[in-house]
């Protein structure tokens, strides 16, 4: 018997609706068709697919078989193509991109392998808690790519695809590592370290190593951030963010343009404040 999952949030949702919450209104609320994916997504989950294979034949103990990792590449891309249409931005090309891919994940699999994997792809459903140590009543789904231990401590990798390379910023203010740190932590108990590898999609590939940490403060104001998103949400608070980056790839752009605000009992609220001068200078 078929049932719906939990409702959960993501990291992906979190940044979704921070990035533009009208763009999370359209997919996640209205479920509005997409009929076109982004070259960079499907190059993402491509490269996510060979190394999940990668990994399992290190952590079976078997010498990986890099067409057998080749192939798992592919044909995530194939998948990817039969199920939607690709766009490709100017000067991109389906088979540069697949080449590209296998050069980066070549680059990768040249380093010294991960030891001591503990779990590949690991799916975590966990609670979270705000700043004053109360739980939510939703909890958080996060998956990690990578766990490993390393002398005695847990670490989660995360793998990225970028055009550029990474600041040290990025990493340090990342709410992905946040999530990752939360997850980790209801379920082992123990606080793991975290690190990001950068994949970069230069004319010469090259692979970034950044680690990271949280703490307890970082983890109360992930729960502070989705509580309040949380509250938008349910008061139908959406609105656009018009910007180059999300507007030149979004796939809703002609649903924004017809958009209307919808009003609700804060909104009126909020009008009867202003009416009533409270709060004015």
């Amino acid at each position: 018997m078929h049932t719906e999952p939990r409702p959960h949030w993501s990291y992906s949702a979190l940044t979704q609706y921070l990035s533009c919450s009208l763009h999370y209104y359209f997919q996640r609320i209205l479920k509005l068709p997409q009929t076109s994916v982004g070259s960079g997504l499907v190059f993402g989950s491509a490269v996510h697919r060979a190394l999940e294979v990668y990994h399992r034949f290190l952590k079976d103990k078997l010498e990986p078989v890099e067409q057998q990792i080749q192939h798992a590449f592919q044909q995530a891309w194939l998948t990817r193509e039969q199920e939607q249409r690709i766009e490709y931005k100017a000067k991109e090309s389906r088979d540069d991109l697949i080449a590209q891919g296998w050069e980066l994940l070549k680059l990768y699999m040249a380093e010294p392998p991960p030891t001591e994997i503990v779990a590949i792809e690991q799916r975590l459903l966990v609670p979270l808690h705000n700043s004053e140590g109360e739980y939510l009543e939703t909890p958080l789904l996060a998956f990690a790519d990578l766990i490993t231990r390393e002398e005695g401590t847990l670490k989660v990798s995360e793998f990225k695809t970028s055009g550029r390379a990474y600041g040290e910023f990025e990493v340090e203010s990342s709410l992905q590592a946040t999530c990752y740190a939360n997850a980790v932590l209801e379920v082992t108990s123990e606080w793991p370290t975290l690190e990001y590898l950068i994949l970069v999609k230069t004319k010469t590939p090259k692979l970034q190593r950044f680690k990271t940490a949280r703490n307890e403060v970082d983890l109360g104001r992930l729960g502070d951030l989705v509580e309040n998103i949380e509250r938008a949400v349910s008061n139908q608070i959406f609105y656009p963010i018009e910007t180059p980056l999300n507007c030149s790839t979004c796939h809703y752009r002609q649903p924004c343009r017809e958009w209307k605000p919808v009003r609700t009992e804060i909104h009126e609220a909020i009008e009867v404040h202003e009416m009533n001068g409270v709060g004015a200078c």
